[in-house]
């Protein structure tokens, strides 16, 4: 299985990421991605972006040195916010696009499986968000089924996410409900992708060990929405109007050429 987009990424606007976006765009250069999703998290992360970051990210270019940009978010489910997340959906609807999950320190720390899913149900509802983030992640406890089922019914996005599985990452250790979900999104037809959740160039575009899980639940590459940029695009300009997709344009910096075989920038 070959996939030639990421659907999220990180950059130091997250707080705790260690790439600039142009180094990230890079990154997916030089790994031969067509796509990269910026999907920074929202305010209510600790020292997470302020909404007005992700109001003028207009300014960033729609292509770089070939590689097409999203411009989007990971906001965070909310307890507190009238629209369940900590971004407000006047914000949400001039991005390119939209994920959302859970995250520590965000109101949903005392593991109730009910008022998370609850929660979850409630955001899935709403037109403007694509993807959830690391579904299956046993920190945030939910009800597997009512989550596929409630995807399956706004065809929003379940991720499969590559750092769930990865050493490094703390969901490592109880990765059993993600690869349970996995499963059941299989089973109810449910859209899904790949992706690295990268918080560092390098790792952009880190798919191995999300695709053995996909493939191990019976998807194919066909299957998977992030296969290529135009499946990416198809998919979400059928959900509804990305008013400032191409706004930005097309950026390339003629002093910079991606390393030859071998090397990373």
């Amino acid at each position: 299985m070959r996939l030639l987009a990421d659907l999220h990424t990180h950059t130091m606007a997250s707080g705790h990421a260690y790439s600039t976006l142009t180094e990230m765009v890079r990154g997916a250069a030089v790994g031969g991605l067509e796509l990269i999703a910026i999907t920074d998290h929202g305010p209510a992360v600790p020292q997470g972006s302020h909404y007005w970051y992700f109001w003028n990210s207009k300014v960033l270019p729609a292509v770089m040195d070939g590689v097409r940009i999203l411009k989007g978010c990971e906001a965070n489910i909310s307890p507190t916010e009238e629209n369940g997340l900590d971004l407000p959906d006047v914000v949400l609807e001039k991005l390119d696009f939209v994920a959302i999950g859970f995250h520590p320190l965000t109101g949903f720390d005392d593991g109730d499986i009910e008022c998370n899913t609850e929660a979850i149900e409630r955001v899935l509802a709403n037109p403007l968000v694509d993807m959830v983030t690391h579904p299956g992640n046993a920190e945030f406890p939910v009800h597997l089924e009512r989550v596929v089922a409630g995807a399956r019914a706004h065809g929003v996005i379940l991720e499969i996410n590559d750092n769930s599985f990865q050493a490094s990452s703390s969901r490592s250790l109880h990765s059993e409900s993600e690869r349970e979900l996995v499963g059941l999104a299989h089973e109810a037809g449910c859209f899904v992708a790949i992706n690295s959740d990268a918080h560092y160039h390098l790792h952009v575009g880190r798919f191995d060990h999300g695709i053995a899980v996909a493939e191990q639940a019976g998807f194919t590459e066909a299957d998977i929405i992030n296969r290529h940029a135009n499946s990416v695009l198809e998919f979400l300009l059928a959900r509804r109007s990305r008013p400032r997709l191409n706004m930005g344009g097309d950026w390339i910096d003629p002093t910079w050429e991606p390393p030859s075989r071998g090397e990373r920038a």
